[in-house]
């Protein structure tokens, strides 16, 4: 059995789900601040789908989180993650 553990699998993953929310279109508008920093790379990216039938999706980065409703993106997340 794979000795991946949850919190490095939930870093990849949702660097993989960031990738995909920045390359794929915005489909609703998002809650973000307004002064948005510039990408940084060296800390992990983690998204937590909170309500998939609403759509809503928590983005973690360092300390800051940002919460966006995106059904489009609930939906690649899931067909990803093989559900």
């Amino acid at each position: 059995m794979s000795q991946t553990s949850r919190r490095s699998f939930l870093a990849v993953a949702g660097a993989g789900a960031a990738v995909t929310a920045v390359a794929g279109p915005a489909t609703a508008p998002a809650t973000a601040p307004a002064t948005a920093t510039a990408t940084r790379a060296d800390v992990p990216l983690v998204a937590h789908v909170r309500d998939a039938k609403v759509g809503t999706v928590a983005l973690y980065s360092g300390d800051e989180e940002v919460v966006v409703t995106d059904h489009d993106l609930v939906r690649r997340l899931n067909r990803a993650a093989g559900r």
